[in-house]
């Protein structure tokens, strides 16, 4: 029954391989990679109960979680084209909106919509 699970899961996972690597566009091989990632966290724990060895659980959490953050840090590259941001322009932007807007005694909106006076 077990052995039947793990190829299952081998068969799957040489689909996902398969799919990564002629996936049309980007976010199909990202989706791959994960599916690959999660079917490895299977088959870590199906090795760990049949061979009795309950710390690999643990191992297989860990690679989880790995998998999970890479994935996320991967598609924010690929949204954003940067893995993090300075904030040296948004944060500049902010300092003159809020000067301007503590000068003006008004408040601004979102939408740069000028209401009245604060509160």
């Amino acid at each position: 029954m077990f052995i039947a699970a793990t190829l299952a899961i081998l068969i799957t996972m040489g689909l996902a391989l398969a799919r990564a690597l002629l996936g049309p566009t980007v976010y199909d091989r990202i989706a791959s990679v994960n599916m690959f990632g999660t079917k490895t966290v299977l088959l870590i724990a199906v090795f760990a109960f049949l061979s009795g060895r309950t710390d690999l659980l643990d191992i297989a959490i860990v690679y989880a979680l790995i998998n999970f953050i890479g994935v996320v840090t991967v598609l924010r590259l690929v949204e954003h084209g940067e893995f993090h941001s300075t904030g040296e322009s948004i944060a500049l932007s902010d300092v003159t909106s809020l000067n301007d807007d503590e000068n003006s005694g008004k408040t601004k909106h979102s939408d740069s919509e000028t209401v009245g006076p604060k509160e």
